[in-house]
C-alpha cells in the first residue's frame, strides 16, 4: 500500500473513532454524571434520631414518588432541606442530617428519582430540578412551613440543584453550598482526556450554577475543602465572587470532598449558625 493511502486510512480510522467517542459522550453522559444506588445503607435510627418516613408525589401526574425522611426538632430554629450529591442516597447523608439536627434544625432529606427507594426513571438534569421542587412544595405547601424559615443545603451536585431551586424561589431563607462547582462544562475541562473533544457542543447536562448564582439575593454560605480531589475549591471561590451580598466563604485547608464538617469541627458549626441567623425563627 502506498504511504499516502496508508496515512489516509489511518486518518479515516482516527476520524471514525473520534466521532464514535463524541457520540458516546453525547449519549451516555448521564451515566457519567449520575451514579444512583438503590436501597439504603442506614436509617435515622442508626443515629438515635426520631423520624417520619415520607413519600412525595411528583406533580402533575403523581405517578413517581420520592422517598424521604422528616427529622423534627421541637421548637426548631428553622428547617433544612438537604440535597445530596450524585452518588449518594439519603442513607449515606445521615451524618450531615444529624449535624443539622444537633444544631437545632428540623431536616427533610429525600432521594431523587432513581436513587434509594424513590420511584421513577434514571435521573437527568431537569428531573432532579423537578425533584427538588417537589421537596420544596412538600415543605411549603403541604406542610405549611414558611419559606423564609427554610435553609437549603446542597453538597456537590446537590449544590447545583440547590442553586437552581434558589433561583426559582427568592423567598428561601438561606443557602449553604458545599463542595460544589461552577458548571458541568467547567468540570469537564478538568479532565485531560475530555479536552480533546468539543464538550461545549456535546453536553446536554449543563448545571450552570455560575450563571444562576449571580441573581440570588438570599444569604449564601459557600464551603469547600482545599484538599478536595473531586471538585477544585477554586470553583467555590468563583461562585462566591459572583454571588451578591450577604454571602460568606468558608475554606478548610485539610478537608477533602466529603469530610469538611468532620475536619472543621466547631468552625463548621459556627459557619452554619452564622448564615442561619437570617432565618425566620418559627417553630416547626
Amino acid at each position: 500500500m502506498p504511504l499516502s493511502d496508508f496515512v489516509w486510512s489511518c486518518l479515516a480510522i482516527a476520524g471514525i473513532l473520534y466521532f464514535g467517542i463524541c457520540l458516546c459522550i453525547y449519549r451516555w453522559q448521564r451515566r457519567l454524571i449520575f451514579v444512583p444506588s438503590k436501597g439504603l445503607s442506614e436509617t435515622p435510627s442508626s443515629y438515635g434520631l426520631d423520624y417520619d418516613e415520607v413519600w412525595i408525589r411528583e406533580p402533575p401526574t403523581g405517578q413517581d414518588a420520592l422517598h424521604g425522611w422528616w427529622l423534627p426538632v421541637d421548637g426548631s430554629c428553622g428547617v433544612v432541606l438537604l440535597l445530596h450529591g450524585n452518588s449518594y442516597t439519603i442513607g449515606d447523608n445521615l451524618s450531615q442530617a444529624a449535624l443539622f439536627h444537633r444544631l437545632g434544625f428540623s431536616v427533610l432529606l429525600a432521594d431523587y428519582r432513581g436513587y434509594g427507594l424513590s420511584e421513577g426513571p434514571f435521573p437527568n438534569e431537569q428531573r432532579v430540578y423537578a425533584d427538588a421542587e417537589a421537596m420544596w412544595q412538600y415543605l411549603t405547601t403541604r406542610s405549611g412551613i414558611a419559606p423564609e424559615s427554610i435553609l437549603v443545603y446542597g453538597h456537590s451536585l446537590g449544590g447545583a440543584i440547590a442553586i437552581d431551586l434558589a433561583a426559582r424561589h427568592p423567598d428561601i431563607g438561606a443557602l449553604v453550598i458545599e463542595s460544589s462547582f461552577t458548571s458541568m462544562r467547567d468540570m469537564a475541562s478538568q479532565k485531560p482526556y475530555l479536552a480533546l473533544f468539543p464538550t461545549h457542543l456535546l453536553l446536554t447536562q449543563h448545571f450552570d450554577s455560575l450563571r444562576k448564582v449571580r441573581s440570588l439575593a438570599m444569604p449564601t454560605l459557600f464551603i469547600h475543602g482545599q484538599s478536595d480531589g473531586t471538585v477544585p475549591y477554586s470553583m467555590s471561590q468563583v461562585l462566591y465572587q459572583a454571588a451578591q451580598d450577604p454571602k460568606a466563604l468558608l475554606l478548610s485547608p485539610n478537608a477533602d470532598h466529603t469530610d469538611v464538617a468532620d475536619t472543621m469541627g466547631s468552625d463548621y458549626d459556627h459557619g452554619i449558625l452564622s448564615i442561619a441567623r437570617s432565618l425566620s425563627h418559627l417553630a416547626t
